[in-house]
């Protein structure tokens, strides 16, 4: 079985291994605690698996984080456009008044100019 990969090139060069195919056989067997051989995938050793994990994890991590400061940037906004929607209410009842203060005013001018002729 030949491997395609760069790491094993790496691990035949070490001194303490013999035969062509002493990288081969660490990658696919470890010994566990019991001392047996257990297979294992070439291509992923423990270390490999935690370190896929921890950056699995972490890009988990700034993925929360974003969509946290994502939602943040959301309600600020939504209070903002509340603030500005309550603002404008407030002149839109005044403005009403004002024109129908007007409009009483402008009435009764109108009846009292007519009375006078």
């Amino acid at each position: 079985m030949e491997r395609s990969d760069s790491s094993g090139a790496s691990s035949m060069n070490d001194p303490t291994r013999t035969g062509p195919d002493a990288s081969r056989v660490e990658d696919e067997y470890y010994e566990d605690e019991d001392e047996e051989q257990v297979p294992m995938s070439p291509r992923k050793t423990n270390d490999d698996i935690e370190a896929l994990g921890r950056e699995a994890r972490e890009e988990m991590r700034r993925h929360a984080q974003a969509l946290q400061e994502s939602l943040l940037n959301i309600f600020n906004r939504i209070e903002a456009v509340k603030e500005e929607h309550d603002k404008l209410d407030s002149h839109n009842k005044f403005l009403q008044k004002y024109i129908g203060d007007l409009m009483s005013t402008s009435k009764i001018t109108a009846s009292g100019s007519r009375s006078k002729k």
